[in-house]
């Protein structure tokens, strides 16, 4: 699995103009799920993302995670993110997991987060065409991949 984590101000999500998710002070995370990831890999990722020190502290250093700074969390499915560029100029998704892994990793990783969080996580709607507004804080945007374990 790979995330995009961005720090915001604000981030939204719509399908067809209405609003799916939306929240404040937090995090964005764009979440793309890959051939062959398994629930460890969801709940590793769960584990980083709501222990991440991207927030700042009183002293103006990025001391803090999400759970310290009371920041809200929105989740967004894509693909996208397997995308492979090795050959020519149009990207490849063969390493995209198929829609029912997919969606279920993806369910998963919602899951753990807001478990680990004790409150909800706003999400975006799994295979739509979304729409996706942020004001990125910062801009601090960190990618993780749970195949690299960095």
């Amino acid at each position: 699995m790979r995330i995009v984590i961005q720090r915001v101000t604000r981030a939204q999500v719509s399908v067809g103009g209405d609003v799916k998710g939306v929240v404040g002070r937090g995090m964005m995370v764009l979440v793309g799920v890959e051939n062959g990831d398994e629930e460890a890999d969801a709940r590793w990722l769960a584990d980083k993302t709501v222990a991440l020190r991207i927030f700042d502290d009183e002293a103006g250093v990025m001391n803090r995670s999400i759970l310290d700074a009371g920041g809200d969390v929105l989740a967004v499915s894509q693909f996208t993110l397997t995308a492979s560029t090795r050959k020519g100029n149009r990207p490849s998704y063969i390493r995209a997991a198929g829609h029912e892994p997919a969606t279920a990793l993806y369910d998963a990783y919602c899951r753990m987060v807001a478990e680990r969080l004790g409150r909800p996580v706003a999400r975006g709607v799994f295979g739509a065409d979304m729409q996706v507004e942020l004001v990125n804080d910062g801009p601090v945007t960190i990618v993780i991949d749970s195949r690299l374990r960095e």
